[in-house]
């Protein structure tokens, strides 16, 4: 080991010096940390922790990485394995961390700093004019804490830091509560409602593609769809590209979103008709208006062929809903109401998800599957005929 030395300050105070190797950094330069205490035993206990954490592999070397250093490093690893639209949504998500932990040093960072800028989020982190407003919703807090949560995660597993600080910090069960009870989402259409709405817009030149999000299909997965992709004959639709936005402004063309979402759907009949349709109309447009068409081989284009986007399929959506007087929902919630009377209609759980291109099973139940009091009906049918038989036996 490193000779310790004497060190006599300006004011006659006397301290303990040394050197210790504390390896190399990523660039392969030799990292050397000085150690100065009070007394010689001080410097010799702290010479001994930093040589026993190195051999064991915990070491965690002193720096400066403020938490803005360390998301600006996390988000170019992510950059490399995500999609772009992805990984915008994790710095959307941050700008919220950067604004209030950023210039801290992460080996400075406490639970109840990161508690801290929870209670903000849910109380002031959303700007109104540039000024502080209100808080946001506490799923959006989740979002971003989560990502902290494996920013910091990161640095542990690279030696930034000795541990993850955000690890048991959570959104309170409170603010969960008084979400729900305040922001109560709109169900998404019962069957009733999607025949109407069906009805109604027989007559939309879109009616083919918006059939195909009552469907089920996801809006990137219609805005992405391609002619070669539908095999009429057989009745199939091959779902394997996207056409999403970033920002409502940037148009963003991918493979799905998980292997899972690459798949094969049979037709319904229904559908298959009004996609013929579809598909004759454009062949009109496209011989009415000769080389003023352009021919791009997508599904869901406009009268001169250009593609449209899934913004315009949600904003037409919307329109249409006004124009029949219906309860407004999102155009994904169309994706709920048609699983939902999967499920209710004994469609088998296996099924669901891959029909949905989801992984899991559960996952699709528990986040896609609503019964209305209409479908629990059921359920009461068959309770009648358990419980009734106390009347039969009374009388």
């Amino acid at each position: 080991m490193a000779e310790i030395k004497k060190v006599v300050l300006r004011n006659g105070t006397v301290r303990w010096r040394t050197v210790v190797d504390a390896g190399r950094d990523e660039n392969g330069k030799r990292i050397q940390l000085t150690i100065t205490r009070d007394t010689k035993t001080e410097v010799k206990e702290e010479q001994a922790r930093i040589v026993n954490q190195r051999a064991s592999g915990s070491f965690v070397a002193p720096n400066k990485v403020t938490v803005a250093q360390l998301l600006d490093m996390w988000l170019a690893k992510k950059s490399r394995d995500l999609e772009e639209s992805t990984v915008q949504g994790y710095k959307n998500a941050l700008c919220h961390v950067y604004e209030y932990l950023g210039d801290l040093r992460i080996q400075e960072l406490t639970e109840d700093q990161v508690d801290s800028m929870v209670s903000w989020l849910l109380v002031a982190a959303r700007r109104r004019g540039g000024k502080p407003g209100t808080g946001i919703r506490p799923s959006t807090a989740s979002g971003v804490l989560s990502r902290l949560k494996e920013a910091l995660g990161w640095a542990v597993v690279r030696k930034l830091v000795h541990s993850n600080v955000a690890e048991y910090v959570q959104i309170p069960r409170k603010a969960w509560k008084e979400d729900r009870r305040n922001n109560k989402r709109p169900a998404p259409w019962n069957v009733l409602e999607v025949k109407d709405f069906l009805l109604g817009i027989r007559g939309d030149r879109i009616f083919a593609p918006l059939m195909l999000s009552l469907m089920g299909l996801r809006p990137a997965e219609v805005a992405g769809l391609r002619w070669a992709d539908i095999d009429v004959d057989a009745g199939t639709l091959a779902i394997a590209n996207t056409r999403t936005m970033i920002g409502n402004a940037r148009v963003l063309e991918k493979d799905t979103k998980t292997e899972a979402g690459e798949r094969v759907l049979p037709l319904p009949d229904p559908v298959r008709q009004a996609l013929v349709a579809f598909k004759g109309l454009q062949e009109i447009e496209q011989m009415s208006l000769g080389a003023y068409y352009s021919a791009s081989g997508y599904m869901f284009v406009d009268h001169l062929g250009q593609p449209l986007t899934t913004r315009y399929l949600r904003e037409h959506a919307y329109s249409l809903m006004r124009r029949l007087e219906l309860r407004q929902v999102r155009l994904y919630d169309a994706r709920h109401s048609c699983l939902t009377f999967l499920a209710v209609n004994g469609v088998e759980d296996v099924v669901l998800a891959a029909w949905a291109g989801h992984v899991s099973a559960s996952f699709t139940k528990r986040v896609y599957v609503h019964p209305s009091p209409d479908d629990l009906r059921a359920a009461s049918d068959h309770l009648t005929v358990l419980l009734g038989f106390a009347d039969e036996a009374a009388a």
